[in-house]
């Protein structure tokens, strides 16, 4: 079952339309994963499901209904929520504050208590240093930070942007655990990452922009055994 659907699918930034004609569906509990090279257009695809770019044309449908014309912050209160790339966190307030923004929608704010414990438990780290101010942490912890800030809005859909950039392989690892957890606990997830065989591994399905475009999609078991997925972006 969808959950969520993009159909033909065109956006772009001041006159300069970057996709074109994009279509695809996340199934409900599922990792998806968006491959392609840097430029290509798999940011503005987030961002416009999110409501942050508005489409040309096309469509978005969220549990059978069409938000292609709602704001963002309509779009997460009914579950949809983007983890953006480069953490975009309130440095000078501390860990637990953050947090706490992340519960500012309605459907969220009953529940915050919960979800606070639930993000301490993924991220233990994070209950140590919950009264540090965001910006004294290190890249990871602060990446552990922007993720739980995401749960903490009680997503229906979690969208990640590019969640290992700039982090150490290990903490890289640490992240895609919680993730894989996540998947394993039903979440349905839309995963933008520029380590792919790392995402391939993790991910159910998949699909490969080019250009704008979809090119290719499949199970992304299969697609890591593509010969081109592996010359392009696995190094094989």
């Amino acid at each position: 079952m969808a959950l969520l659907k993009v159909d033909k699918l065109a956006s772009g930034y001041g006159g300069v339309q970057i996709l074109w004609g994009v279509s695809m569906s996340l199934a409900k509990g599922q990792l998806t994963t968006l491959v392609g090279s840097n430029g290509v257009g798999k940011t503005t695809l987030l961002r416009t499901i999110m409501g942050l770019v508005r489409p040309g044309e096309g469509t978005v449908t969220f549990a059978g209904q069409n938000i292609t014309r709602l704001s963002p912050h309509r779009r997460a209160n009914q579950g949809l929520v983007l983890v953006p790339e480069g953490r975009q966190l309130f440095t000078d307030i501390t860990v637990a504050e953050n947090l706490e923004m992340g519960a500012f929608c309605p459907r969220a704010r009953s529940h915050k208590v919960r979800n606070l414990n639930r993000v301490f438990e993924l991220f233990p780290r994070l209950k140590e240093r919950q009264h540090q101010p965001a910006g004294t942490l290190s890249g990871g912890e602060q990446q552990m930070v922007a993720v739980a800030r995401g749960l903490m809005a009680e997503p229906e859909i979690l969208m990640l942007d590019e969640p290992s950039l700039g982090l150490s392989p290990l903490m890289s690892l640490k992240i895609f655990e919680v993730l894989r957890h996540l998947k394993n606990a039903g979440l349905t997830m839309l995963l933008v990452e520029q380590n792919v065989a790392l995402a391939l591994a993790v991910s159910d399905y998949a699909y490969v922009l080019s250009q704008g475009q979809v090119c290719l999609s499949g199970p992304a078991a299969e697609l890591s055994q593509n010969k081109e997925i592996q010359r392009t972006y696995l190094g094989i």
